[in-house]
């Protein structure tokens, strides 16, 4: 009799431990398909087929810590616009700093000099 007694007691408190720790386990889930911290809506070019597109498509559907930069604006003379992205970092400040780095070295490889920087538009 005693058995079943501590039985009962061990599965009430499995179920009243399981209720207590359910909120949490649902906030520390996937990163995946959130935006994140966005602190600018990024110009994306109309063609889907873009880099920039996909790079932000997949900055969205990673499902850790990442980064999108991006050149703030699109200069009507040439119509441009360079990223760079980082995806499922150890941090947020981590995803932050490769990001930056691979939009500089588009800056860079393109040999863009006036009116543009990059900018991290969103960040998770």
């Amino acid at each position: 009799m005693k058995s079943i007694d501590l039985r009962r007691a061990a599965a009430a408190m499995m179920a009243a431990a399981l209720v207590l720790t359910a909120p949490g386990i649902a906030m520390a889930g996937s990163l995946s398909g959130s935006v994140g911290d966005k602190r600018f809506s990024p110009v994306l070019p109309s063609s889907l087929k873009d880099p920039c597109n996909k790079a932000y498509k997949a900055y969205v559907a990673a499902g850790g810590h990442s980064a999108y930069a991006t050149t703030g604006f699109i200069r009507v003379m040439d119509g441009y616009v360079l990223c760079g992205a980082n995806y499922n970092s150890p941090s947020q400040k981590a995803a932050e700093d490769l990001a930056m780095k691979s939009c500089q070295s588009g800056l860079a490889h393109y040999k863009v000099a006036a009116g543009s920087h990059c900018q991290i538009a969103a960040s998770k």
